[in-house]
């Protein structure tokens, strides 16, 4: 039997056009027609809409709900409050990273905590809770000009500022809406009852929006240098290591992977995730061995052709012992030839002023 999960707006992309393909066992929009560069330079300019319903969402809600996601996961909600977001790790006990989630901290004992799409068991394995991911859809809004697009269909909407949560009526329908996003740009996700989701995605789409696919959602986390579970984290990989020392909450109690971060920040990484320009259009791809020389100094994680930089972006970790830094020069070793390249400061896009 096949178990691929379809999305419910799925009709919706197939009649748009779109490119559909496997991911995270789900089928999923690819690209549309116009393609993934265009997508991802309207992202950058104006506005598009992407289906990220794949994602999980899992309540934990009740009297122990704070507690109980406190000693669980990496981060330290005592940062934050009822109505905002935060990023945060669910570790194992070596300290790598089973996934990299979202919390939406939705009321004073409600938590919409987000996992990646294969990852939804294995978080409710570790603190619990209600997997609703069926019950709704998620759009994410993203670009310079997405709360304007929104303004006209929904103000309540386009009004929630980032990393902020908020409850809000639609359609006679209430959604949540948290101001977070995955491409470094501005905007919102907006989780919607199946009963308003197919309304509100065609009035984002009157409203101006372009639809994008997930294509075009790896091209822009790229470029903004986020992390994705499976490259730049994994089961094996340190918070640490990635440089994400930020999303550990050293000052409270204890969590899973604790001991093991304490003793990797004791010691230190053996190696650090680095972000790699390269000459040409050619893109760097994952797993290709990063040199300095004759000597294997490391692996690409993620790499592609950047559209907003016109030449190949990478990020991937190299060995602390090769004492790299910004501005020195690497090769990225693809079909036996050298792809010349240097290191520079994450995220490549905005590129920082000289």
């Amino acid at each position: 039997m096949d178990a691929t999960k379809h999305a419910p707006l799925e009709d919706r992309h197939l009649a748009l056009g779109a490119k559909m393909a496997p991911f995270g066992g789900w089928e999923m929009p690819i690209a549309y027609p116009s393609g993934t560069v265009v997508e991802h330079r309207a992202c950058r300019s104006d506005a598009v809409v992407f289906d990220v319903s794949h994602l999980g969402t899992v309540r934990v809600s009740g009297p122990e709900a704070f507690a109980t996601l406190q000693k669980t996961l990496t981060n330290d909600l005592t940062r934050i409050q009822p109505g905002r977001a935060q990023y945060t790790h669910l570790l194992n006990n070596a300290g790598g990273v089973v996934d990299d989630i979202i919390v939406w901290w939705v009321s004073e004992d409600r938590f919409d905590v987000m996992p990646n799409a294969s990852n939804t068991d294995d978080a409710r394995a570790a603190f619990g809770g209600i997997d609703v991911t069926a019950e709704r859809v998620v759009l994410a809004i993203q670009g310079p000009m997405a709360r304007a697009r929104l303004e006209g269909i929904a103000p309540e909407i386009a009004a929630v500022p980032r990393f902020c949560v908020r409850e809000v009526t639609w359609g006679g329908a209430t959604v949540t809406v948290a101001g977070t996003g995955y491409t470094g740009e501005d905007g919102v996700e907006v989780a919607l009852p199946l009963s308003v989701a197919h309304a509100f995605f065609d009035a984002v789409l009157e409203a101006g929006v372009i639809p994008a696919g997930l294509g075009a959602r790896d091209t822009l986390r790229l470029e903004a240098g986020l992390p994705l579970h499976g490259h730049e984290l994994s089961a094996t990989i340190t918070p640490l290591e990635a440089k994400l020392n930020w999303v550990i909450g050293w000052n409270k109690g204890d969590f899973i992977g604790r001991a093991a971060l304490e003793a990797q920040r004791a010691a230190g990484v053996a190696r650090s995730l680095v972000g790699i320009a390269t000459e040409g259009r050619q893109p760097p791809r994952e797993g290709a061995e990063i040199v300095v020389g004759d000597t294997v100094v490391g692996t690409v994680t993620s790499g592609n052709f950047s559209p907003m930089l016109g030449h190949g972006i990478a990020m991937g970790f190299v060995d602390s012992s090769a004492a790299l830094s910004v501005g020195d020069d690497v090769a990225i070793i693809i079909r036996s030839k050298a792809l010349s390249g240097r290191l520079v400061p994450l995220p490549f896009w905005p590129p920082r002023e000289s």
